[in-house]
């Protein structure tokens, strides 16, 4: 095996640990949140050592900005997959079902709405911003694509439905409905999209 072929696989091997340690980094968030999460709570979870971690992720900050960076790349990776011949009103209920199936798998919570430390944190990360300005940029276009063809409310703003739909992904109904409810993760889904998108009205 030449020297190419074994850096290859090094770095195969630290691309997947880096992946499980985003995966644990998620499970951590979910349960604790980013205040009370710590660096030993992530390593002990994927049985690494602590400086073993810190080879991949100098800070907390650091780690919480990748995960987030993660699936940020994860929505714009599902956007772009999406048939063409979806309509813009498609799309946008489709990447709204993905993220709430996200969050009801028990996967990363949308961090930016609940801390404003939090907030100023993830700002502060560049790789992360641009992530956002480039997914915030396509929703916006399919928002207006969307009034254009009749899909929705041409009498609101267009930052008022692209808000109203951010506030969507992370509403704290799901939680509720998920602990609380007897409705299944489809049934969930399907009321939260119909909220959404036709209102509370019949």
């Amino acid at each position: 095996m030449s020297i190419f072929s074994k850096l290859n696989f090094k770095d195969q091997a630290f691309r997947l640990r880096e992946d499980a340690i985003l995966d644990a980094t998620s499970n951590v968030l979910a349960a604790k949140g980013f205040d009370l999460m710590t660096m030993d709570d992530v390593a002990n979870l994927i049985g690494i050592s602590k400086p073993s971690l810190y080879k991949h992720f100098k800070s907390k900050e650091d780690l919480v900005g990748a995960a987030m960076i993660r699936l940020l790349d994860g929505a714009t990776t599902q956007l772009e997959s999406f048939p063409s011949e979806y309509s813009a009103k498609e799309k946008l209920s489709a990447l709204l079902e993905w993220a709430l199936r996200v969050r009801l798998d028990g996967g990363l919570p949308f961090l930016p709405s609940t801390s404003n430390a939090v907030r100023e944190m993830l700002m502060r990360n560049l790789k992360y911003v641009g992530r956002v300005i480039k997914l915030n940029s396509q929703l916006e276009k399919l928002v207006v694509a969307a009034q254009k063809n009749g899909d929705l409310s041409s009498k609101l703003s267009s930052d008022v439905i692209l808000f109203s739909y951010y506030a969507r992904s992370c509403d704290p109904a799901v939680d509720y409905l998920q602990r609380f409810s007897k409705m299944d993760s489809n049934a969930i889904v399907e009321n939260m999209l119909r909220v959404c998108f036709q209102g509370l009205e019949d």
